[in-house]
């Protein structure tokens, strides 16, 4: 029984099963935590009593077995779920070992405490537990230490969304082991594919899994073989091949069957049963579903939700829209509210109410559903925020610990420098001809000094004011790798209406199919539109300049069908702008455009008004220094500012070009009232890093830099 593709509550479900529930399993990691209570790794702890830890875990006095006891002991109840109880084993291990410990015990007890927090969804704690242990690895050269703590790094970037950085990591755990001739390379292999995955290197991905497995096979280790299978027909039913991928995924079921592990069968019958959906063969899913729940009853364990889900799906698309119904609420009875699974049940239990034609109970499950979806999408942005923020924290750390670096060398040549000064003022005693060469040489050599510091200076200001303005762009590879998760249509547009980033469904709707995102990003929006179109949408880039409020309007794409779009902020002064495409119903072709809502007002108390007030002088201020020092430097005016920063947008106003952007910027009174002050920090950095200023020029420019920093910093706006 084929399911209904067309009908709106099936394409809203479905969406709502993408993008919040039916997520691959490397994601859901990252979808799990709503508010986690993380202390601090530097925080200070009371420590346990060892005779009583001997007590409670009948320990026998030996230290090294003593700390292996505590280690299992933590392990059983972090695997039972019972993270407090792993942390007092741990904090027992730390009493016993006592205050002279080894590096070895040092590091085993760092590392477990990262693995903890890493479970207790505190990854930039664990993050910071998991490097302090590879620094202890890589001081004390122990290359199996090191390639464990790498490959732990490497989770936990992952899980923060930093992919880039996590395959560094895993490439590094993987290049450490091969060169200590370590035969297990099974493990940081499949992790390397499973970053690949996340990318959509699709290629890659399968490349390297086939590597895992055959070392998993190498070593006969069965159990780990199946999960790459597993992972690998995941991987295929992505690609649109759910033969292929039912083919490895029975190929997985056989080996755990072989190697008896019932846990692992329960996920892959759901799988399997997903897989049958795919094909829409309803009656093979029924049959794998039923397979699974008999195997969960014959063990006494729940139904993981996954299995419950396919086994719903099964029954409505069989006709049994009831049963379905009764399945999914149980589901959902034994779900926790912020469990990642939440979404794509209640996105079934309003199709099942939709089946039976309750439509208030279905529109009041979809809108839970998406409510859930949002709230895990929240956490997770909430996460990877927090890890850029810290992130920015490390790199101004380490700029001040470079600027110190740079002044202790700087003191080290004045220290030589004067050492040869009273060298050669000694030797100028004994001749006065001696003396004038000294006299000329401790002259040449300050200026060099002088000039070298200055040069120096003047580089790492360039430097890091290049680093800066970067920093405050966009992340292209982040945001494209965020919006391909998506079902709808987006795309992300620069202030000059330039595309920076869009998901495939945007560039289906705008009929560009070539490649992953149809060659969007990069191009101007403008260029892919008829001249109507095109007109439409540089209005409204003209009128969201002048207000916040999102703009909506109308268009047809060339060889395309009519489409609504709107245009918003992406907010947080980043400058971006959010065009959202959806095609429009024939019947609501005739209809105005829904009215964009009106900005909400939000109420400030004095002191807040006030610092609001400053804030919006200062922002005033550095951009007229902005001004001001690039027509003293170029000697161009503000027009070429715009077109070479690439900041501003350039418009054509009554036959004549205009930056009107730019210049809202220049009186207090023009300011918008929601800012850009990203744009106005990187055009500040700008002129900074690419025009030759003079020193008076340059520092009064850094001091009104400075000023706006201060608001930001003050505010946690960086």
């Amino acid at each position: 029984m084929a399911e209904d593709r067309g009908s709106p509550w099936r394409r809203a479900a479905v969406w709502v099963a993408m993008c919040g529930g039916w997520l691959p399993a490397p994601a859901l990691a990252q979808a799990t935590d709503l508010a986690p209570a993380c202390k601090p790794v530097d925080a200070p702890t009371v420590r346990a009593d060892p005779q009583a830890c001997r007590r409670r875990y009948l320990l026998q006095g030996v230290r090294e077995s003593d700390l292996q006891t505590l280690y299992r002991a933590a392990d059983a109840k972090r695997s039972g779920g019972d993270l407090d109880g792993a942390g007092d084993a741990l904090d027992c291990a730390q009493a016993v070992a006592g205050a002279a410990v080894g590096w070895p015990t040092d590091y085993e007890l760092v590392r477990r405490r990262g693995v903890l927090d890493y479970y207790r969804e505190c990854t930039a704690e664990a993050l910071t537990r998991f490097r302090r242990a590879l620094h202890l690895a890589q001081r004390h050269e122990d290359r199996a230490a090191e390639a464990k703590s790498w490959n732990n790094v490497g989770s936990a970037l992952r899980r923060l969304g930093d992919y880039r950085g996590a395959l560094q990591a895993f490439l590094a755990s993987l290049r450490v082991q091969r060169d200590a001739r370590d035969p297990a390379l099974g493990p940081v292999l499949n992790n390397i594919a499973d970053i690949y995955r996340d990318l959509g290197d699709t290629g890659n991905a399968e490349r390297h899994y086939q590597q895992a497995l055959s070392e998993f096979r190498r070593i006969g280790n069965k159990i780990e073989a199946a999960h790459v299978l597993q992972s690998l027909g995941a991987l295929a039913l992505e690609a649109g091949d759910p033969a292929g991928a039912e083919r490895l995924l029975e190929q997985a079921l056989a080996d755990y069957v072989e190697g008896g592990e019932r846990t692992y069968q329960l996920r892959l019958h759901a799988e399997l049963a997903r897989v049958a959906l795919a094909r829409d063969d309803a009656v093979k899913a029924r049959r794998w579903s039923e397979r699974g729940l008999a195997l969960a009853a014959a063990a006494g364990a729940r139904p993981p939700a996954p299995l419950q889900l396919q086994a719903a799906r099964a029954a409505r698309l069989l006709g049994e829209p009831r049963a379905a119904l009764v399945r999914v609420k149980d589901a959902l009875a034994q779900l926790p509210a912020q469990d990642s699974d939440r979404p794509a049940l209640l996105a079934e239990l309003a199709a099942d109410h939709e089946a039976l034609g309750e439509w208030p109970q279905a529109l009041a499950a979809l809108r839970e559903s998406e409510n859930a979806a949002r709230r895990l999408r929240e956490a997770r942005y909430d996460r990877e925020m927090k890890w850029m923020q810290l992130r920015f924290e490390t790199a101004e750390r380490d700029r001040t610990i470079a600027a110190l670096a740079a002044e202790n060398r700087l003191r080290a040549a004045s220290l030589r420098q004067r050492t040869l000064a009273l060298w050669l003022t000694a030797v100028s005693a004994v001749a006065a001809v001696l003396g004038l060469i000294v006299f000329f040489l401790r002259r040449q050599q300050r200026a060099r000094l002088a000039e070298a510091a200055r040069q120096a200076r003047l580089a790492e200001e360039v430097d890091y004011y290049r680093r800066a303005a970067a920093d405050l762009g966009v992340d292209r590879t982040r945001l494209q790798a965020a919006l391909d998760s998506r079902e709808d249509a987006v795309l992300i547009l620069d202030a000059g209406g330039q595309v920076v980033a869009a998901n495939r469904s945007a560039g289906r709707l705008l009929g560009q199919t070539g490649g992953a995102d149809g060659a969007l990003p990069g191009r101007a929006l403008g260029e892919l539109l008829d001249e109507p179109a095109a007109a439409a949408l540089a209005q409204a880039l003209a009128r969201l300049e002048e207000s916040s409020a999102p703009q909506r309007f109308e268009f047809r794409p060339r060889d395309g069908e009519r489409l609504q779009a709107r245009l918003s902020e992406t907010g947080q002064g980043e400058g971006s702008v959010v065009l959202g495409l959806q095609p429009l119903a024939a019947e609501a072709a005739a209809a105005d455009p829904a009215p964009a809502p009106a900005p909400i007002e939000v109420e400030h108390d004095a002191g807040d008004e006030e610092m609001r007030s400053s804030f919006r002088r200062a922002l005033v201020e550095l951009m007229l220094a902005v001004v001001e020092a690039w027509e003293r430097s170029t000697g161009q005016g503000r027009l070429e500012l715009a077109e070479k920063s690439r900041i501003w947008r350039v418009t054509v106003d009554d036959g004549r070009l205009r930056a009107r952007a730019m210049e809202r910027y220049l009186s207090l009174a023009k300011l918008p009232r929601q800012p850009r002050w990203r744009d106005v920090l990187r055009s500040g950095y700008y002129v900074l890093a690419e025009c030759p200023l003079e020193e008076a020029v340059r520092s009064e420019l850094q001091r009104h830099v400075d000023a706006v920093l201060t608001y930001t910093r003050r505010h946690a706006l960086v």
